[in-house]
């Protein structure tokens, strides 16, 4: 997903605010397999549908499969390390993902429209790496 960034100034600095509708599109897989696991869909397409009418259990299991989930943010041009860096999310209202202004130096960005793109490391070794 790519949005807007804007500022975040309650966040800890190694969390960053997803927006619902980008979280759901991240971690569709994650939270239809959580649904199928707890025997609340009986296969993908009942799923799906809960996701679509946005059923209030969708966002709880949307919010476990987030807590152990790293996910990567980049700001283009990625010039050096810094342009991506890993990020615990967490759930917010809006459509823009949150920083906080701290953490802005090592992207060069800031608040005036800047884009950053997120990404979700899948393998094991991906999100280890992620964490570190």
């Amino acid at each position: 997903g790519r949005s807007v960034i804007v500022v975040g100034p309650s966040l800890s600095l190694h969390r960053c605010g997803l927006p619902r509708e980008i979280a759901i599109e991240l971690f569709q897989t994650f939270v239809i397999r959580g649904l199928i696991r707890q025997h609340l869909a009986s296969n993908i397409g009942v799923a799906k549908s809960k996701i679509r009418e946005k059923e209030p259990i969708v966002w709880e299991i949307l919010q476990e499969v987030m807590q152990g989930h790293p996910v990567l943010l980049n700001r283009a041009p990625t010039l050096h390390r810094l342009g991506i860096q890993a990020f615990q999310p967490i759930l917010v209202e809006g459509r823009a993902i949150c920083l906080h202004p701290l953490v802005c130096k090592g992207f060069n960005a800031d608040f005036d429209g800047d884009q950053m793109a997120v990404h979700v490391p899948l393998s094991l070794e991906a999100q280890a790496e992620a964490r570190l």
